[in-house]
């Protein structure tokens, strides 16, 4: 036998040994077209929500109230989602989400009246919701096992699948109908959801080792004997984790009310204070989600270089600079500078955020701080309109600064807390 071998060797060479991050790769694959996926199907039904109010016959505000089925539904299944994933494995509950968000992207045309389309946006919310909480559990086990924070790598993902629902939802609009729009995207969100979610259930999520319990701290993974625990240790542990993951959520709201606010309002600002052409004032919120984008795609490595705290204090500062001269610019372009500084600034805040809940609190942590980030992306758009008509538009947006700000400080403030939960 032992001949065998040597021959083998000499005519094949020395087998490969596969590393763990080769042998991760197809389910980091897999999981980020599931992210890539949600971006899409999700932008896709957004650039037809003109043509459904049309034939909904909806006034403004009953479309208004329709629309919120989608933020209820989301919301209401978030908490639900970490349950989920904890009793059946975050992979089969991501398959069943994107094929539930698949299926329900094709029922609002199905509808003619406001309270039909509340109805099933519930259900696409619903599905929306949960596989984001889904996927991002699944990613927060998978960086833990690769020992890189490559966390806003998935998001990069998602807004690259934005950028491409929307473009092909702009090409569509005029030449399909929206029902064969909205069901050739159910179509590809099937198959995608059929091929990735192959790969993804034959791969378990890959378990968490010793005591290393983050991936943002990739420089530290040497392993620790486990310290001896007592009750009233772990009791201690779980509220202070429980603490820092309303923290986290709570710098993810900062985040996602910037990103509500922008998309609904930055437009209207740069047509109605700036006295931009229509053209060049739609081009505000594709500047900030191009500069959020970029901003991901080079998340990981500004992780591996400044560690989670000062990545998110880095980024609310900017973020802050930035929205203040987008607001306060008394120029377009300069206004259109301090929107893609903004992206930039909040390109990773989110991600961190959530990566970080997970890290503390497994799926719970990431439905929690999925749930505060959600409830400030609603927050952001009336808030903003109402203190608009109050005061005025720029510096109704000057709390988007504001917020981006009080994220910065409260990760600031809580950076010994988080090391000492990390490090017990």
């Amino acid at each position: 036998m032992p001949t065998l071998n040597k021959i083998r060797t000499a005519i094949l060479g020395e087998p490969r040994v596969t590393s763990g991050a080769d042998a991760l790769r197809p389910l980091r694959s897999a999981l980020t077209l599931f992210f890539a996926l949600d971006g899409f199907l999700f932008a896709g039904w957004v650039v037809r929500i003109p043509a459904i109010k049309q034939q909904t016959g909806a006034s403004d505000g009953a479309l208004g109230l329709a629309l919120l089925g989608v933020s209820a539904g989301a919301v209401a299944t978030m908490t639900l989602t970490g349950r989920l994933c904890r009793r059946f494995g975050s992979h089969p509950v991501t398959v069943a989400a994107a094929l539930l968000m698949s299926l329900g992207i094709a029922l609002p045309p199905l509808t003619h009246s406001p309270l039909a389309l509340g109805l099933v946006l519930l259900v696409f919310g619903a599905a929306y919701g949960g596989l984001n909480v889904a996927m991002n559990s699944a990613a927060v086990d998978l960086v833990a096992a690769l020992r890189r924070p490559v966390m806003p790598s998935f998001h990069a993902a998602f807004s690259v699948g934005g950028m491409l629902g929307a473009g092909l939802g702009a090409l569509l609009t005029g030449r399909l109908s929206v029902t064969a729009h909205l069901l050739l995207l159910t179509a590809t969100g099937l198959v995608v959801g059929a091929a990735a979610g192959r790969v993804l259930l034959a791969h378990p999520a890959p378990g968490r080792k010793g005591p290393e319990r983050g991936a943002g701290n990739c420089a530290t993974s040497h392993r620790r004997p486990a310290p001896v625990v007592t009750q009233t240790d772990s009791a201690g542990r779980g509220a202070r984790e429980r603490r820092l993951v309303t923290v986290f959520g709570l710098i993810a709201l900062c985040t996602a009310y910037g990103e509500g606010a922008l998309a609904d309002w930055g437009a209207l600002h740069l047509r109605q204070d700036l006295a931009a052409p229509a053209g060049l004032a739609a081009l505000g919120y594709s500047v900030f989600a191009l500069a959020m984008t970029l901003g991901r795609l080079s998340g990981t490595a500004l992780l591996e270089r400044l560690g989670q705290t000062r990545l998110l204090v880095a980024g609310g500062t900017t973020a802050a600079l930035g929205m203040l001269l987008a607001s306060l610019a008394p120029s377009v372009w300069a206004a259109l500078a301090g929107f893609a500084i903004t992206g930039l600034g909040l390109a990773n805040t989110f991600p961190v955020a959530v990566g970080r809940a997970g890290e503390l609190a497994g799926p719970g942590g990431v439905a929690a701080a999925s749930t505060f980030g959600y409830g400030g992306m609603l927050l952001g758009p009336p808030a903003i309109g109402i203190l608009a008509d109050r005061f005025s538009l720029p510096l109704a947006l000057t709390t988007v600064a504001a917020l981006a700000a009080m994220s910065a400080l409260v990760a600031y403030a809580t950076r010994r807390a988080g090391a000492a939960v990390s490090a017990a």
